[in-house]
Parts: C-alpha cells; structure tokens; sequence
C-alpha cells in the first residue's frame, strides 16, 4: 500500500507573519509533507518576507496560488526564491499518485481579479497534466457558485463549480472568504475544504 500524502492546507495569510511561524510549527509538529497556499498570502503585496521561508526552514515543500491580493509574478518570485515550492496557477505538480493543480485570483473583487471562464481555462491546463492520477486535489481562491460561503453575500465562481463538475477532483481546496474557514461540503465524489485563515490538515 502506498504512503498517503499529509497536508496542511490554507490560505488569506495576508501577510501576517506570526500566523506563518505558527503554521510552520504546527506543520513540522503534525509531519506533514506538503502546504497548500490558497492565495492572498500578501496583504496588497505590502511585503513578501517570512510568508514562505519558515515552511521551508521547517524543511516542508509549498504549493502555492495567487488570490486576489497578488499578481501571478509575486506568486513566481515567491516559488522561484525558495527551493521545494511550486506555483500551481494553470500548472501542477505529481506526488506519486497524487496530481495537485490550481487556479488562483477571483472573478469579481480586486485588486488582481480575471474574468470567471479564464480561471475555467486556467483549471483545465493544470489538470490535463494531471488527468491520470489517481486522485487529484484541486486549489482555487474563489468557492464555487451554489457554496455555502456564499452566506457571506460573496457569490461564488461558475468556473470553479464547472471544473468540480467535469474534473472531479477528489478533494477541493478554496479560500478568499474568511469566515467560511472549517466548513466542508460534498458535490458527488469531490470534498470541498473551506480554509481561509483556518489550517486543515489530512491525509490522501
């Protein structure tokens, strides 16, 4: 039997840096062997230090997208200036038969946001590459149209509901609305995971 792959998944740092030491910790406490940035990890881009050096001193490998507080180059510097980390926007990555792709920005609320059927495209680049693993995780900022974070009277992306629809991922990954942090929900075999700033860590 294969080693399952432990996560810990979150995103909307902001920039706040005591929230990644703690994350670092509880990462290298808990041993898990990836970290999932759902985007907004800066807070307007104000400043990248110590948003993703304490992962990797805590010798974890990040994968990571933008939300819609970063352009797509903050996210490539950031992957680009510490080894182990990936920006997956429209790319992913493969841990044994695990494939991880991603889509990050949001479609509506700035200020780095794309039109909903460029975060489709985005999503079906990733996961072509990933398409024959066994099972997928797919991250994205935005949550899907008909989530229960729209509570939050933020109305979710149709391209994120469309790509759970013919991807099927088995487990999604979104962001962006803070106080949906923790709730979880079902759409056929796919597992959405609500984090915003709250960490969820599993096993796949």
């Amino acid at each position: 039997m294969k080693k399952k792959t432990k996560i810990l998944a979150v995103g909307d740092i902001h920039g706040d840096t005591g929230l990644v030491k703690r994350l670092a910790k509880k990462a290298k406490d808990e041993n898990v062997d990836l970290i999932i940035l759902a985007g907004d990890i800066t807070f307007f881009e104000k400043s990248t230090k110590n948003l993703i050096g304490p992962f990797i001193k805590a010798k974890k490998e990040v994968v990571l997208i933008p939300g819609n507080h970063e352009t797509i180059a903050t996210a490539d510097f950031l992957a680009n200036l510490y080894p182990g980390t990936t920006n997956i926007h429209g790319y992913s990555i493969k841990k044994g038969d695990l494939g991880i792709f991603g889509a990050g920005y949001e479609s509506k609320t700035g200020p780095f946001w794309v039109e909903d059927e460029t975060i489709f495209d985005t999503l079906k680049k990733g996961h072509d590459s990933v398409k024959d693993s066994k099972k997928t995780i797919m991250v994205t900022h935005s949550h899907h149209r008909g989530s229960k974070a729209e509570f939050s009277g933020f109305e979710g992306s149709k391209a994120v509901k469309k790509a759970i629809d013919k991807f099927h991922p088995d487990i999604l990954i979104s962001a962006h609305i803070h106080e949906a942090g923790g709730i979880t929900e079902q759409i056929g075999k796919t597992t959405i995971i609500h984090v915003g700033r709250n960490p969820a860590i599993f096993e796949i």
